[in-house]
């Protein structure tokens, strides 16, 4: 029994430290089109935006389209860093993280 209960304080140890380690990783991903640049973290928070094209040469679509592209990859970039992480703590790949 108490094996199973310091097994469990380790793991939950290692869970702390793994959401330490998602919300220090950040990363930048880009639109297709270049237009936008996003920053975001292995916790999935957004730390910035940044449009390199100019507004005013935009239509409100494709500007749309890019924000839209760009989040798809920020969290999937995310969703990929957080299961090399959990792939380092448990040593095996956790299903839908992939």
């Amino acid at each position: 029994m108490f094996d199973k209960v310091k097994s469990l304080m380790e793991m939950q140890k290692k869970m702390q430290e793994m959401k330490r380690q998602l919300e220090n990783t950040v990363f930048d991903v880009q639109s297709s089109d270049g237009i936008i640049r996003l920053t975001m973290n292995g916790s999935q928070e957004l730390k910035g935006v940044k449009i390199t094209a100019d507004l005013k040469a935009l239509d409100c679509a494709a500007l749309e389209q890019a924000v839209k592209d760009a989040l798809a990859k920020a969290i999937k970039r995310s969703q990929e860093v957080a299961a090399e992480k959990m792939k380092e703590i448990t040593g095996f790949n956790a299903p839908g993280l992939t």
